[in-house]
């Protein structure tokens, strides 16, 4: 098992161990595993925003900008600039495109991540899917703990920024208090 791993392995195998039923522990470490890999997405999807958030936003107001421009042209019937314009609104969506395709990397990174851990732990073991005969392996068990996982993380996720908006914030003490 590479260094990294062997770090944090005491941790994330704490996880496997909370009940004593080798299933359940299975499935509630897989699950809090999702949950890690997904709060670690959030925050470096959150970093990434930060850093070139401005650079993005520009992209997509120059792709939307050489688009109302290839539509007033059209409108006005002058062919060759409403080609030109829309050429460059082309150029521009697809850059903004592949910038939103390259921050969504942001988010994903963890999961292959966490199931490289997996691999080391749990490979060539048969993880039996409860209620059924069938048993998947630790990829499969993964998907299917990382999906309710998600919709889970996605909704505590928004009732804590709806807290946050909410909350009344007091205004700074003044100077001399």
């Amino acid at each position: 098992m590479p260094w990294p791993f062997l770090a944090l392995d005491p941790y994330l195998i704490r996880f496997y161990r909370l009940t004593g039923h080798t299933l359940l522990d299975f499935y509630l470490g897989t699950f809090v595993l999702a949950l890690h890999a997904l709060a670690l997405g959030e925050l470096s999807l959150w970093l990434a925003r930060r850093l070139v958030g401005r650079y993005l936003e520009e992209t997509a107001a120059r792709a939307k900008h050489y688009h109302d421009l290839s539509i007033e042209a059209l409108k006005a019937g002058d062919k060759a600039a409403y080609e030109a314009a829309n050429k460059l609104a082309n150029e521009a969506f697809s850059k903004s495109f592949f910038q939103q395709l390259a921050l969504s990397g942001a988010f994903f990174w963890p999961a292959p991540v966490a199931l490289a851990w997996m691999q080391y732990r749990f490979l060539g073991v048969e993880i039996p899917l409860p209620g059924t005969d069938l048993s998947v392996g630790f990829m499969g068990a993964f998907i299917l703990c990382y999906i309710p996982a998600y919709f889970l993380w996605k909704r505590l996720l928004r009732r804590a920024t709806k807290r946050l908006k909410t909350a009344e914030i007091p205004p700074p003490p003044a100077p001399g208090e």
